[in-house]
């Protein structure tokens, strides 16, 4: 080990200290839940009823997560356009949260709930009230 090699050790305090030793990174269950609700959004653009759901970050989905070690669970709600194909569209938003969470924050997420907060229908949003006349 040449002097410079010891002289920058010494600075930074990790002389003969093994990785484990020196800490760890823990991701919050914020993060995880910001990062649910950016998948479910990429998720549910791609879909033909998504032009039904009025624009604006009120009807974007809604997250959150409980985080375990590198484990999460998280539970999602969205609006969405009716008619549509409702079961489909949360399977795209479970299988977008599981690839997004797994690839950006590196946490499996062997649950995701998803819950549907309101369907949008072309003939009732303009109305200002469901009632008959």
């Amino acid at each position: 080990m040449t002097s410079t090699e010891e002289t920058d050790r010494e600075e930074t305090g990790t002389e003969g200290t093994e990785g484990a030793e020196r800490g760890a990174t823990t991701v919050v269950e914020r993060v995880v839940a910001k990062v649910a609700v950016q998948a479910a959004r990429e998720a549910l653009r791609s879909a033909p009823a998504a032009r039904k759901v009025p624009p604006g970050p009120r009807h974007w989905p809604r997250a959150s997560a409980r985080v375990r070690e590198r484990t999460a669970r998280v539970r999602v709600l969205v609006e969405l356009g009716y008619p549509s194909d409702i079961g489909a569209q949360c399977a795209a938003v479970r299988r977008q949260v599981v690839s997004r969470v797994k690839e950006l924050v590196g946490m499996d997420v062997p649950d995701v709930a998803v819950g549907v907060e309101r369907l949008h229908s072309e003939q009732l949003d303009g109305e200002r009230s469901g009632r008959v006349r």
